[in-house]
């Protein structure tokens, strides 16, 4: 169903702060490194079904180091496939790819392979941010400084501080998809516990707005629990959508930056 590639990709958000248009920002990165491999299953429950495993995604940083203006980045991949008795009646098979600046962590190049049933599209978006532009295949247009895309947000995301922030605090979000820049919520919920295939782990919650209508009647009808350590991987989704829900949840993982002391033996 095409709801599942919707949920799977709201993994993704981005916070942004510009000084200068001329000089990209130095955003150090301590949560990932090269050779990150991450792996979800996605279950989809309604009064159809009863928690079928409908996909699985994987999310990773390759070893590829491709320069651009001279910098070097980082080349992310997020894929998404439908799995078993979903290829029957509505096939997945999604791609997203980024090179990202390896000290600002803003994208140079987004690209975008997606076919969900019947609909296909195909997009490479440049950005440019020192002239805070960003080019697709139909449009070429201004950006606010430092406006990531869905892949790049996802791994700025982890390497926000989480030490000052109290519940119900709020972090602004800005990400170009589909050549229109959104802004958007997420409240901080607080810290807990949450089990996967993976293990159970220390983990903060958090629950970002999201545009209602075709998928979800919601603004804010999901929770993301992150671990709690220097890694800030995403472990579990839950959502709600219009025709029942969605869980996504971590089942491995491999070659992280920091040892995952948020796993609870």
């Amino acid at each position: 169903m095409k709801k599942l590639a919707i949920i799977f990709s709201s993994f993704i958000y981005s916070l942004a702060a510009f000084a200068d248009g001329e000089e990209l920002r130095n955003m150090q990165n301590h949560a990932f490194q090269r050779g990150e491999y991450l792996e979800y299953r996605v279950f989809y429950d309604s009064w159809m079904t009863s928690w079928l495993t409908a996909g699985v995604g994987t999310v990773e940083v390759t070893d590829e180091n491709k320069q651009f203006h001279g910098r070097d980045t980082y080349h992310m991949k997020i894929e998404g496939k439908s799995k078993g008795l979903f290829n029957w009646f509505f096939k997945v098979r999604d791609r997203f790819e980024s090179y990202v600046d390896e000290q600002a962590l803003v994208p140079w190049k987004f690209i975008r392979r997606t076919r969900e049933g019947d609909f296909v599209k195909d997009d490479d978006v440049y950005f440019d941010h020192f002239k805070n532009t960003a080019k697709s295949r139909t449009l070429e247009r201004e950006i606010p400084p430092n406006t990531q895309d869905i892949v790049s947000a996802f791994y700025v995301m982890r390497n926000l501080s989480v030490d000052s922030l109290n519940v119900n605090d709020e972090l602004s979000v800005k990400f170009l998809l589909d050549d229109s820049v959104y802004t958007s919520r997420i409240i901080f919920l607080g810290r807990g516990e949450v089990k996967v295939k993976a293990g159970k782990f220390k983990a903060l919650a958090f629950k970002p707005k999201m545009a209602t209508g075709e998928v979800f009647d919601e603004e804010y009808p999901m929770t993301i629990w992150v671990s709690d350590d220097r890694n800030h991987i995403p472990l579990r989704l839950d959502s709600k959508v219009i025709i029942g829900s969605i869980t996504i949840e971590l089942t491995d993982f491999r070659n992280l930056k920091h040892p995952l002391n948020s796993k609870i033996d």
